[in-house]
């Protein structure tokens, strides 16, 4: 059984640097060996509920600019799984959740960057979904409850985004984190611990600071998600915290 995960994603230059971050996640890679990985990512979004659909190896999508050209040089080859995809679809079938395939995509930094960190050699499969920003943290967590019990199955689900995910606020090179993101990230971490759920679904009125660590919310939207699909007697864990460039937060959940 392997558990579920909520992994900030950070910056694309996480996939070149070597860091406590990536250190951790190289280490964590190794202790969760999955037979195929679900993960969502805050770089896709769609309305309707969209699942890659594919056996065959993915493209590896550069959705940034402005970054050396080392990074644009890397490649992430991971084969997709048709058969984890038509799981996935029955699941979400059985809660009333529409999906659409997609065929074509690739996978973006949000997934490539994690998982060329985690699963280096890129020989585990992967199906990538997208995320609706728009639907409510109540709806987020209810797509995670339709994919709980993947774990049992070796199947691990993996939400990629961020709590503190505020671009305008970044302080490049910075190593001290901003007061504001400490607290809005204190108050985040203490009600996944507890499980709170009516204090997460209207953390935009009750989290300190929260509309300006999450000025649009597709980056927080796959933390409901890993929630909802993980484990209803395990205690949420706080694996991993550190902070780059001041405010961008670097957490790692597993549930």
């Amino acid at each position: 059984m392997v558990p579920a995960l909520f992994v900030c994603h950070g910056s694309p230059t996480l996939a070149i640097e070597e860091n406590d971050y990536t250190r951790f996640l190289q280490d964590l890679g190794q202790q969760i060996n999955p037979k195929a990985v679900v993960i969502f990512t805050a770089h896709w979004e769609s309305q309707t509920l969209a699942i890659s659909y594919t056996d065959q190896t993915y493209e590896t999508i550069y959705d940034f600019g402005g970054f050396s050209d080392e990074l644009f040089r890397l490649r992430y080859p991971a084969k997709g799984s048709t058969t984890v995809a038509s799981l996935l679809e029955q699941r979400f079938s059985n809660f009333g959740i529409k999906t659409k395939r997609d065929e074509r995509r690739g996978l973006d930094h949000g997934s490539w960057v994690v998982l060329h960190r985690l699963y280096p050699q890129a020989d585990v499969p992967v199906v990538q979904l997208s995320v609706n920003p728009y639907l409510p943290p109540q709806e987020q967590y209810k797509i995670g409850q339709a994919i709980k019990g993947l774990g049992k199955e070796d199947i691990l689900v993996i939400g990629s985004g961020g709590t503190v995910h505020n671009l305008g606020m970044i302080r490049w090179g910075e190593t001290t984190p901003e007061k504001w993101a400490v607290e809005f990230d204190d108050w985040l971490i203490e009600k996944v611990q507890q499980k709170d759920l009516d204090s997460l679904f209207n953390y935009e009125e009750l989290a300190p600071h929260a509309r300006l660590a999450v000025p649009s919310p597709e980056h927080l939207v796959p933390l409901f998600i890993a929630l909802g699909s993980g484990s209803d007697h395990e205690v949420p864990k706080l694996l991993y915290r550190s902070y780059d460039h001041g405010t961008l937060s670097h957490i790692c959940f597993q549930f």
